[in-house]
């Protein structure tokens, strides 16, 4: 059971990959949120259950339907919210596992009869992992291969035909305080067109991601292609098949592009990018953690408790322009990209 948010989604998945793998007799069912099954919810081999919190009590008690009358083996209870505390007695099971210690709240720890390994300093990827350890499994290889139908595909191409190096530019994350300055991104996007990239403004439908897509748009000198709000989730793993780079702050965007193999060019200083970058290769981001840390906390990152959110307004002033300039280089660099001078 996880049922949110899009970047956790993201972190189960290679989860998923191995069980089948190492465990191909082993019937799956997850309880998924009903934005993230638009994600996943093709995985073959995998019966889904969609939580809509949006219902309240309504989408608990059709949780609590579909499972009735079923037993399983073991619950993996990935989410330590009251909410999905409370969803996960909908779940029968003889095994029940959950985070340890340090990492449960809202009583989590009453809902489950054994826990993970207590770690610290782990990637939130590989803390999902550690859910079948109790298992007597080992997560030893990391694959996503989320499917992307022949529909999104196309529509890809339609909007991104040929194959100029390009790059994605998705400025908005759930969490407001991580994104960074509207003229900051302008600078970076205007510094990428000039060298030759085709880029794209990318994000949800929202009224705030419309608004931010239309502030950036307005300070730039060369606007750039603008796909804000007419993707969906399928279309933008689409987008990202035909795209070199993304340029994001930490968000469920960032962990699909990883997933997708797209290199990310990363905005961090109010989240650590060692527990919740992208997952396979940080060396493109920005990381002012341990500044922000100083800075907010009056004390280094390495001194302050493991995942930490130093999300205080202004945090994100603390990426440069330059910063973020030399990590475009570099990446297009490694990608053996041909740039104007």
């Amino acid at each position: 059971m996880r049922t949110s948010a899009i970047g956790d989604v993201t972190h189960v998945t290679p989860l998923i990959r191995t069980l089948q793998e190492k465990a191909p007799r082993t019937r799956l069912t997850w309880i998924i949120g009903k934005l993230e099954r638009r994600l996943v919810g093709d995985l073959p081999g995998v019966e889904f259950i969609t939580f809509d919190k949006g219902q309240g009590r309504a989408g608990v008690r059709a949780v609590r339907e579909a499972l009735a009358g079923r037993h399983f083996d073991a619950l993996l209870h990935m989410q330590v919210a009251l909410r999905s505390n409370l969803l996960s007695l909908s779940v029968k099971a003889h095994r029940r596992i959950g985070y340890d210690h340090a990492r449960s709240k809202d009583l989590h720890g009453l809902f489950v009869n054994e826990r993970i390994p207590a770690r610290t300093g782990e990637h939130v990827l590989d803390a999902m992992a550690s859910f079948i350890e109790p298992l007597g499994l080992k997560q030893t290889e990391v694959r996503w291969d989320i499917p992307v139908p022949d529909e999104a595909r196309a529509w890809a191409a339609e909007q991104l035909p040929g194959e100029a190096p390009t790059l994605l530019v998705s400025p908005m994350s759930s969490h407001t305080v991580r994104n960074w300055r509207v003229e900051r991104y302008a600078a970076l996007i205007d510094h990428a067109m000039s060298r030759g990239l085709r880029v794209v403004l990318v994000g949800g439908p929202s009224e705030p991601e419309r608004a931010l897509a239309d502030s950036i748009l307005a300070a730039v000198k060369h606007p750039p292609m603008d796909l804000t709000g007419k993707d969906t989730l399928k279309r933008f793993m689409a987008l990202l098949s035909r795209s070199a780079m993304i340029l994001t702050p930490d968000s469920g965007p960032m962990h699909m592009a990883n997933a997708a193999g797209v290199k990310v060019l990363g905005l961090h200083a109010a989240s650590n990018p060692e527990r919740s970058g992208p997952y396979s290769d940080r060396r493109w981001c920005v990381d002012k953690y341990d500044a922000a840390s100083r800075k907010y906390l009056g004390k280094p990152a390495s001194e302050i408790p493991w995942g930490t959110k130093i999300e205080k307004p202004g945090v994100m002033d603390l990426v440069e322009v330059d910063e973020m300039v030399a990590r475009f280089e570099a990446c297009a660099e490694h990608l053996h990209l041909t740039l104007n001078r």
